[in-house]
């Protein structure tokens, strides 16, 4: 099980959050120009790293916040936790 530090709350067991998927990924636009493939591709084809993974967690059971959290997707440690917004940390090294 996960202890993930919400930046609002402090850290809280992993029962208390849900999982938003792969974190910074840009909407493509403006809508008219985006092609049916390139709009497939966004919605539906996301990253599945071995090794750090950005991700959005929603702490759900708590202060309802998203934030995102760099977790290693090998050990499942959490590297990082940061607010929505600001960019990861630089230093992500598992």
């Amino acid at each position: 099980m996960l202890l993930i530090a919400c930046p609002f709350c402090g850290p809280r067991d992993e029962t208390e959050f849900r999982c938003g998927g792969e974190s910074h990924i840009a909407r493509p636009g403006p809508a008219e120009t985006v092609s049916d493939e390139r709009w497939g591709d966004y919605l539906f084809n996301r990253a599945n790293p071995k090794g750090v993974h950005l991700e959005r967690w929603l702490h759900g059971h708590g202060c309802g916040q998203w934030f995102n959290v760099a977790r290693d997707t090998v050990s499942h440690r959490v590297l990082a936790v940061y607010r929505m917004g600001d960019p990861p940390p630089k230093d992500l090294t598992p």
